[in-house]
């Protein structure tokens, strides 16, 4: 059974490790280096200043977390969040994603949040840095890919493309 709950600053040594397999062999994240477990912490406590920052568990095991940001610095920008999830290696295709984005979605729409945006990496041919799980995982929740920039990051020697998702979390009124 999957457990959502509040991530902590305390929580931020287990969040890297699972953080890690993504920045060592992926370009699922374009970070070069692995975060230290300080820079998780103010990372945790910064996001948790204005927006949910969740964990999921398994047994008392965290096998996965995602967050909600800052989209744009912009005011014009506050109903509108970028979202980005990490699930365990050996632990994806078993509902620990579709469980976090569920809580995320509920607590952001209690925070007044009208849209969420979400970044993947993206190569027409997937190969051993990238695979379609991503834009396909969040094609499945609902999000509508929005924008594809080419070659936009650099990681492993090559290039890769990044694709934009967007889901919409409640009406867009004119006087908001």
């Amino acid at each position: 059974m999957i457990t959502i709950r509040n991530a902590t600053p305390e929580d931020a040594d287990e969040l890297v490790k699972i953080y890690t397999p993504y920045v060592e062999q992926t370009a699922i994240t374009f970070e070069y280096e692995v975060p230290s477990v300080e820079e998780f912490k103010r990372r945790i406590t910064s996001v948790l200043e204005k927006y949910p920052y969740l964990i999921a568990e398994i047994d008392d095991e965290i096998v996965g977390y995602i967050y909600a940001n800052t989209f744009k610095g912009r005011p014009a920008y506050n109903r509108t969040v970028e979202t980005s999830i990490y699930v365990k290696m050996g632990e994806r295709k078993k509902g620990i994603g579709k469980a976090l984005y569920e809580e995320m979605e509920k607590r952001l729409k209690q925070l007044g949040i009208l849209n969420m945006n979400a970044c993947t990496t993206w190569l027409e041919t997937p190969n051993s840095y990238i695979t379609h799980d991503s834009p396909d995982f969040h094609k499945h929740l609902g999000f509508v890919q929005c924008a594809h920039f080419h070659k936009c990051g650099y990681k492993f020697g090559r290039w890769f493309d990044i694709l934009w998702f967007e889901k919409m979390l409640g009406e867009h009124e004119e006087k908001q």
